[in-house]
């Protein structure tokens, strides 16, 4: 049997199935549609909120190494490790520079940019290389047995590759760093290390094993050196 709607005088809306009705007030509809319309909106909104939080945390866990070594890679070719045990402004290191530290890193050393957290039994040499241009030729001079270790850095934060006793003794050699698009000839005698970026942070620890050992440590720490392959001699 169809149904028909009509109103009445009070003006709700009446519904007929047969010679039954049933009487709808308009006003209960309208409250009805309100409330869907706020859940839709609600839902929406929840939805939205849910899609930022989880984009903004995954772009910051993402793009954080890369910001924080940016911005340590300023700090050291501007105002160099910044370690000082005289208080003295220190100076930045140049690009392709190697930086070797003089004294243990202690709470003498002020204002560091890089020995925050460090141990107390090895010296430090850091620098920044520019691989864009042509390789750098890695020097490390004969360690006799001492641990030592030089740490490759790609602008991610991962470590690609070490130099030292652990990975490749302690006999003097020479390795050449190069870029992603280098493809020139190797020097016979070179070890080759393929860097991922064109930029990297070489960090390098040489122990000292007393405090009467700290000139020998530090004597060795100062041959190891940084040459641009184009000025690279053998045994240089």
């Amino acid at each position: 049997m169809s149904k028909m709607k009509s109103k009445d005088r009070a003006g709700a809306l009446v519904v007929a199935d047969g010679e039954e009705g049933r009487t709808v007030p308009t006003g209960t509809t309208t409250a009805v549609q309100a409330r869907n319309g706020r859940k839709a909106h609600l839902i929406t909104f929840a939805l939205a909120a849910i899609i930022v939080w989880v984009s903004g945390t995954y772009a910051y866990i993402y793009f954080m190494p890369r910001m924080y070594y940016n911005a340590l890679e300023r700090a050291m070719t501007q105002r160099g490790i910044g370690a000082t045990t005289t208080g003295s402004r220190p100076s930045g290191i140049p690009v392709n520079t190697l930086f070797a530290m003089s004294a243990l890193a202690s709470p003498a050393t002020l204002g560091s940019n890089l020995l925050e957290g460090t141990n107390h039994d090895t010296l430090y040499t850091t620098g920044w290389l520019d691989l864009s241009k042509e390789p750098e030729v890695l020097h490390v001079p004969d360690m006799a047995d001492r641990y030592y270790s030089m740490e490759f850095v790609d602008p991610w934060g991962d470590v690609f590759a070490y130099v030292g006793r652990r990975t490749t003794g302690t006999r003097a050699g020479d390795y050449l760093i190069s870029g992603p698009d280098w493809h020139g000839a190797l020097p016979e005698g070179v070890t080759q290390i393929f860097s991922p970026n064109n930029t990297v942070l070489l960090i390098g620890r040489v122990l000292v094993e007393s405090d009467s050992d700290l000139v020998t440590a530090y004597d060795l720490e100062k041959q190891i050196r940084l040459t641009p392959l184009s000025h690279w001699q053998p045994g240089q």
